[in-house]
């Protein structure tokens, strides 16, 4: 990490929060909302019913925001950016679903996960159907480098989610694998939505960079926390399983930490965990008991805050404004978060 980066602000009357960012988005949000719900629809009903199942579940929209946020840092005055807010969503809503028939998840932001209530065959055409609606946006669009930017990134999201899968299991897998496939399957749409604000206000090649760079930051940041959340919330936070991640064999930084800083015997029960001999309730505990010895979750947010620094950073070239103020709070909130 570099020395000469300065911390985080730390804000001394309230906690962070998505608040200033929800609120520069709100009436941007409510034109992408109205995109969303009519593009879900269909002549074949079960295909509104299992997508709203999930748009309609919750969730921060924090990559349709990115997309709203950026255009306001930049000052454009258009609509465009709202049918693509809609695309980013559709791609992050389609791969949700396609991961939850791959993970097998039972629980999604706090809901039974949309595979366990319609079948995992529905859950999958459905997820092909949002991710056609995406591409229908996009071309309606009618930029090609809007076209190549998020089709691009909808390629390296499926380039590592294949990555993970490999290294599922995997007890070797190191930190330095950990970061590309998250950087790949997670920061790489964050890198997108925000780039593409600058896209459609015609932005010079500097800042379109600046905010690709504070979305690619900021999604690294957000998916190391979302790790280590696993291993210290519980499921009504989350909204989804606790320990899924271990159950399941996933090879997280807090795991990939524990590991290497324990002993022998510890490094046995890793093994046998991670190839899925060890998943009772009680060896979660145990997980947890030597990830929390081994310092693993602090250490896995001050690299997610080392991250969130970097966003800010990137977004620095621009002048102060309200826009860049609730960008800088999000992702200071990204590294604070418990949920």
């Amino acid at each position: 990490m570099s020395a000469d980066i300065v911390p985080l602000p730390q804000r001394s009357d309230r906690p962070p929060s998505l608040d200033p960012m929800l609120a520069l988005t709100a009436h941007g949000m409510n034109s992408v909302n109205a995109v969303i719900l009519d593009r879900m629809q269909s002549e074949i009903p079960l295909i509104p019913a299992l997508a709203g199942h999930l748009i309609s579940g919750g969730g921060k929209r924090l990559r349709p925001m990115l997309t709203l946020a950026g255009a306001e840092l930049v000052g454009y005055n258009g609509a465009r950016h709202h049918k693509l807010a809609a695309a980013v969503e559709f791609i992050h809503t389609a791969t949700l679903l396609h991961d939850d028939v791959v993970d097998g998840s039972e629980l999604r932001r706090g809901k039974t996960a949309a595979n366990i209530v319609f079948g995992n065959p529905a859950t999958i055409l459905v997820g092909d159907f949002l991710f056609s609606r995406a591409f229908e946006l996009m071309t309606e669009d009618g930029s090609l480098k809007v076209l190549k930017i998020l089709s691009n990134a909808s390629a390296v999201i499926a380039e590592g989610e294949v990555s993970q899968l490999t290294a599922q299991r995997q007890i070797e897998t190191s930190e330095e694998r950990y970061l590309q496939i998250i950087g790949s399957k997670t920061a790489a749409l964050f890198a997108a939505a925000s780039r593409i604000a600058a896209v459609v206000a015609e932005c010079d090649e500097r800042q379109e960079q600046a905010l690709d760079d504070y979305g690619r930051n900021l999604g690294v940041a957000f998916q190391l926390v979302d790790d280590a959340i696993d291993y210290d919330s519980d499921a009504a936070a989350m909204g989804k399983d606790r320990g899924d991640d271990f159950r399941e064999g996933k090879m997280t930084l807090p795991v990939i930490l524990a590991y290497a800083r324990g002993g022998e015997d510890e490094r046995a029960f890793w093994r046998q965990a991670v190839r899925g001999d060890r998943t009772s309730d009680a060896d979660l505990e145990h997980a947890i008991s030597l990830i929390a010895r081994h310092d693993a979750l602090v250490d896995t947010r001050e690299r997610a805050r080392h991250f969130a620094q970097r966003a800010v950073d990137a977004i620095s070239i621009f002048p102060d404004s309200k826009a860049r103020q609730a960008m800088a709070e999000a992702a200071h909130f990204a590294v604070a978060r418990g949920y």
